[in-house]
């Protein structure tokens, strides 16, 4: 009966999920499962066998960050480091989702992620700048 939060950080090494509460409430412990943005700590490893699960390690693609990465480093949407892993993943299942999001529709989307260095203004700003680039890129 571990948690998937302790299995990938453990036993698979990928220590880029990190535990913030261990209670399901701040979102720092967010991977996907099978495409879908749950808290590991809530998770039984077991529940999890022959899933797809995307850690914050799997974001990047070929050595080059995210967007989302790339808008959170240049507009001071990460700080300490601890909220980052969870708020950089449901950023992108927001962005996936909906690629032209209003802020109120960021806001709902990271509700479930708690900061406690930014108060919260650059992390939108940065999600809502890696909305922009997608949708430039697509032009």
């Amino acid at each position: 009966m571990a948690r998937l939060l302790d299995v990938l950080r453990q036993q698979a090494g990928l220590t880029g999920t990190k535990e913030g509460c261990g209670e399901g409430e701040c979102g720092a412990c967010a991977v996907r499962i099978d495409g879908e943005l749950v808290n590991s700590c809530l998770v039984p490893a077991a529940h999890a066998a022959n899933a797809s699960i995307q850690t914050i390690e799997g974001v990047a693609a070929r050595g080059d960050l995210h967007v989302v990465q790339e808008a959170f480093l240049e507009h001071g949407g990460a700080q300490c480091g601890i909220c980052t892993p969870g708020m950089v993943l449901a950023a992108v299942d927001l962005l996936e989702r909906f690629p032209h999001p209003t802020e109120a529709q960021v806001r709902a989307a990271l509700a479930g992620n708690l900061c406690r260095c930014t108060g919260y203004m650059r992390i939108f700003e940065s999600v809502l700048e890696a909305a922009r680039r997608i949708s430039a890129s697509r032009l």
